[in-house]
């Protein structure tokens, strides 16, 4: 049985969290297998969107806390070991904005430290209504540092070090009162298999510039944001397909395009 399954419907691949008696932790063979299938995604062009979401009655319970005590067994009391798996961790976190492709998280049940982390590394999330979500490390005395990075750049601060701090729960529909998730929704897995399809039929090459752009334009700027973005704005004009997508629509008609 597959840790991580994947099954492909047209443009959209469809990655599924698949250790639902461990709820869907993020081991270090899950961090594995989700790395190998970003390394993947990131060059093929047949994809254009990636919905994320899981088995089981958990999206993501953080990290496999039984695997952490066992590194402490080591001669340097996990030390390296912890070093080791909170790096490859946030490079899988970090590879999810990499991908030219947008990413759908579609959590339920709950979603906690790392695995709350994982949505919000998402660029879109659909929450199953009746989900929960916590940084909650605190609570067992570890302060969820990394979780903290991909949460904080998601929700205002006050609140973001609210829940670090109390290690407290929120529910979907506070979530996406704050910005965690866009929408809270019964079905919410058709709802973003839906969401995945109307991107999916969006120009592929002007979404991953954008997506790319989005990104970078937010950590400038706003002078350097605008001169960043209006060079991004003309390349994308210069594109073939933006140019037939123009005409098309002042024709009337459906754009015919290669890409």
């Amino acid at each position: 049985m597959a840790i991580l399954e994947r099954s492909d419907t047209g443009a959209v691949a469809h990655l599924k969290l698949n250790a639902p008696e461990r709820m869907n932790a993020l081991s270090n063979e899950m961090i594995a297998a989700l790395q190998s299938q970003f390394d993947s995604l990131k060059d093929d062009n047949s994809i254009r969107v990636v919905v994320l979401s899981a088995n089981g009655k958990a999206f993501c319970a953080g990290h496999d806390l039984k695997q952490m005590t066992a590194a402490r067994q080591n001669q340097d009391a996990g030390k390296a070991a912890f070093a080791d798996l909170f790096a490859r961790c946030s490079q899988m976190m970090l590879s999810i904005r990499a991908l030219p492709q947008p990413v759908i998280a579609v959590p339920h049940g709950i979603a906690t430290a790392a695995g709350c982390q994982l949505v919000a590394s998402c660029d879109l999330a659909v929450a199953e209504a009746g989900t929960r979500f916590g940084v909650n490390g605190v609570n067992i005395g570890l302060f969820c540092s990394t979780p903290m990075v991909a949460l904080s750049r998601n929700i205002p601060r006050k609140h973001a070090f609210e829940m670090l701090t109390t290690g407290a729960f929120i529910s979907a529909e506070r979530a996406a009162e704050l910005g965690l998730v866009n929408r809270v929704a019964v079905g919410a897995e058709a709802k973003a298999l839906k969401m995945a399809e109307l991107i999916a039929s969006k120009l592929g090459a002007a979404v991953k510039i954008g997506k790319q752009a989005f990104y970078q334009q937010g950590e400038m700027s706003l002078e350097d944001a605008y001169a960043f973005t209006g060079d991004v704005i003309v390349e994308n004009m210069l594109y073939r397909d933006t140019e037939e997508g123009i005409a098309a629509f002042l024709e009337k008609r459906d754009p015919d395009w290669n890409q």
